[in-house]
């Protein structure tokens, strides 16, 4: 009986297995590829960076203090990003303080921010850290070099304030 139970469901299996073989795609008689097949396969976006992949990007200072993170990136209706709106201060969201800053005025860096350790003596004062990427205060971010390995977003930014200047900033509100 078992074997019998068995036998049918090969059986079954293997006429599934053959109507499922026997359709094949159909064939295009069109020498031209589509619109759409033509511009993915040409397209590329090297040293480009991902918008998604911004919102939340960690702000630091010339001093690799951590003022604050990217909430929003505003642009004109041309499309040109004009103003990061950075987020200080709070916890998780709740207590923050939304500033809008000149979306010039910041410099990305994708290098991670170097920190050099603490001494391991309680009394020791710390070993001073070292900046990568401070601010230049020109209008222009400075061009970073993405390669082939590039995770499509940088690793932080960079503006040339403290967390307490940010806070005095006036409040960012989006107007309804």
């Amino acid at each position: 009986m078992l074997t019998k139970s068995i036998a049918a469901g090969l059986a079954g299996t293997a006429l599934l297995a053959t109507v499922a073989f026997a359709q094949s795609p159909t064939a295009t008689t069109d020498k031209a590829p589509t619109a759409a097949t033509a511009t993915t396969a040409t397209t590329t976006a090297s040293g480009e960076w991902r918008t998604s992949k911004m919102s939340g990007l960690k702000v630091y200072n010339e001093a690799n203090e951590n003022i604050g993170s990217i909430n929003e990136l505003l642009m004109d209706k041309s499309g040109n990003v004009k103003i990061a709106v950075i987020g200080v201060g709070g916890f998780l969201g709740m207590g923050e303080h939304l500033v809008a800053v000149p979306y010039e005025k910041l410099k990305f860096v994708n290098e991670a921010v170097a920190y050099t350790g603490a001494a391991t003596n309680p009394g020791a004062k710390p070993a001073a850290s070292t900046t990568t990427g401070a601010a230049t205060g020109t209008d222009r971010p400075a061009a970073t070099t993405t390669s082939s390995t590039s995770k499509w977003y940088p690793d932080h930014a960079v503006f040339n304030a403290s967390k307490d200047e940010l806070k005095n900033m006036p409040e960012f509100k989006y107007a309804e």
